[in-house]
C-alpha cells in the first residue's frame, strides 16, 4: 500500500509511546512492584466540576444531543466571550469565537485556512511537537527556531526578523508553552506582532494553557495586541475537560466564515453533549474551584521545582504557568549509566517506576538533554516522586 508522502513528515509523538511502555511497566507493578507514578503525560488530576456534568446529564436527559451549528452553541460562544472580559478585561465578540473539537482542531482549521504549500511557519524549539505537525499537515513548512534559557525558551523579536524571509508566512506561538511552562514578556509578545504585522504576516498563538499563569506580569491574553490575533484555546486544560475533546478559537471577522465552511466539511460540529457541558465551566462555583485548583498547580509547582535542582535535575526556567517542568537531566543520565534523555527516561522508569517524557519530541535545541516532567498529579504522588528520585540520585 503507498501512503501521502505527507504523513512522512508526521514524526511519532513520543510522549504516547513512552506512555505505552509506561502502561506496560505499571502493569507489572500489579505483581508485586511499586506502583507506577505518571509524570508523563499532560492531563490535569483534576475532572470537570460538579456543575459540567450536570449540565451534560441535562443535555442528555432532554435530549439536546443532535449536530449544532458548526460555529458552535451561540450561547457558549457568549459564555467564552464573557470569561474574556471578566477576566482579562479584553472585549471578543462571540461573532469572532469559533468553538471546534478540541484544540486540536482549532489549529487545524487555522492552518489549512492560511497556510498555503512551502509556506513557512516559525516557531520556538523547544516547542509542542504536534504544532509543527499541523503546519506540515497543511503542506506548510515548520521552521525551528533554537531559543535558550536566557529568552525563556520563547521566541524574540530580533530571532524572528533574522529568521523571517521570503517565504515566511508567520509565527505560531505558545504562552504558556509545553514543554517549559513559560509564558512571552508582554512587551516582547508586542514586539513580535507588530514585526509580523509590519510584512504582512499572520500571528497564531497557543494559549491552552492561559488560565494556568501563576504570575500577573504574564497571565493575560495575546487578544489583547489587536483583532488580528488568532488565538486557540481549549477546554482541557485551565477548565479540566481532556476526554470531552472541546476547544475554541478567537479569528478576525473576515476569517469567520471560511473557517465555518472548513468546519462544515471536516467536523460538521464538536461534541453537543461537551458543548451543552462546557456552560457549567462558567457558573460562579466553577470558576472558584477552577481558581483553587490553579492556586494547587501553583503549589505542586514551588515544591516539586526546588526539589528536582536539589537533585541535580535542574530546571534553567521556573515556569510562570502551565504544569510542566523542563529540568536538565544530563548529570543525573550519567549516575545512572545513561546518555541522553530517552534512556535517562527508559532507566529511570526501570529503578524506579517513575514515568517521565523525554526531550526528543520537543524539538532539537539540546532536546537530547532535557526531560519533562508533568507536575499535574497529586502532591503526595510527587512527594513519592522525589523520594523515588532521591534514592536513586542523591
Amino acid at each position: 500500500m503507498q501512503f501521502a508522502a505527507r504523513t512522512e513528515r508526521i514524526d511519532p509523538f513520543y510522549v504516547m509511546e513512552m506512555a505505552k511502555t509506561a502502561q506496560t511497566m505499571a502493569r507489572e507493578a500489579a505483581r508485586g512492584r511499586e506502583p507506577m507514578i505518571f509524570l508523563n503525560v499532560g492531563e490535569p488530576d483534576f475532572t470537570a466540576p460538579p456543575a459540567v456534568a450536570e449540565a451534560a446529564e441535562r443535555a442528555i436527559r432532554d435530549g439536546r444531543t443532535q449536530y449544532t451549528n458548526s460555529l458552535g452553541l451561540d450561547s457558549l460562544r457568549e459564555a467564552i466571550s464573557a470569561w474574556y472580559a471578566q477576566r482579562f478585561g479584553v472585549q471578543v465578540p462571540a461573532r469572532r469565537i469559533v468553538v471546534t473539537a478540541g484544540a486540536s482542531a482549532a489549529l487545524h482549521l487555522a492552518c489549512l485556512a492560511l497556510i498555503n504549500a512551502g509556506d513557512e511557519i516559525l516557531m520556538s524549539d523547544p516547542g509542542y511537537p504536534c504544532n509543527r505537525h499541523f503546519v506540515s499537515a497543511a503542506e506548510g513548512v515548520p521552521v525551528l527556531i533554537p531559543t535558550s534559557a536566557e529568552e525563556r525558551y520563547q521566541l524574540s523579536s530580533a530571532k524572528v526578523q533574522a529568521a523571517w524571509g521570503a517565504k515566511t508566512r508567520g509565527v505560531l506561538l505558545a504562552s504558556p508553552s509545553n514543554p517549559t511552562g513559560t509564558s512571552i514578556a508582554a512587551d516582547e509578545l508586542r514586539a513580535i506582532h507588530e514585526l509580523v504585522r509590519a510584512r504582512g504576516g499572520l500571528t497564531l498563538i497557543d494559549e491552552i494553557y492561559l488560565g494556568l499563569s501563576h504570575d500577573e506580569a504574564f497571565g493575560q491574553t495575546a487578544l489583547a495586541l489587536g483583532d488580528d490575533i488568532i488565538s486557540i484555546n481549549s477546554f482541557s486544560k485551565y477548565f479540566n475537560m481532556t476526554g470531552w475533546r472541546l476547544g475554541w478559537m478567537v479569528v478576525p471577522e473576515a476569517m469567520v466564515p471560511v473557517v465555518e465552511r472548513l468546519a462544515q466539511n471536516l467536523f460538521i460540529c464538536a461534541s453537543a453533549v461537551a458543548q451543552h457541558a462546557a456552560l457549567g465551566c462558567f457558573e460562579p462555583g466553577s470558576i472558584a474551584l477552577y481558581e483553587q485548583r490553579r492556586a494547587e498547580f501553583k503549589a505542586r509547582r514551588d515544591y516539586f521545582i526546588p526539589a528536582l535542582n536539589q537533585l541535580g535535575l535542574k530546571v534553567p526556567v521556573m515556569p510562570d504557568g502551565a504544569f510542566y517542568a523542563w529540568a536538565n537531566c544530563a548529570e543525573a543520565a550519567r549516575k545512572l549509566g545513561v546518555q541522553g534523555s530517552w534512556d535517562f527516561a527508559l532507566e529511570l522508569m526501570r529503578r524506579t517506576h517513575l514515568a517521565a517524557t523525554p526531550g526528543r519530541d520537543f524539538g532539537h535545541a539540546e532536546t537530547a538533554h532535557f526531560i519533562r516532567f508533568s507536575t499535574a498529579n497529586s502532591m503526595a504522588q510527587l512527594h513519592e516522586a522525589v523520594a523515588r528520585l532521591r534514592r536513586e540520585l542523591a
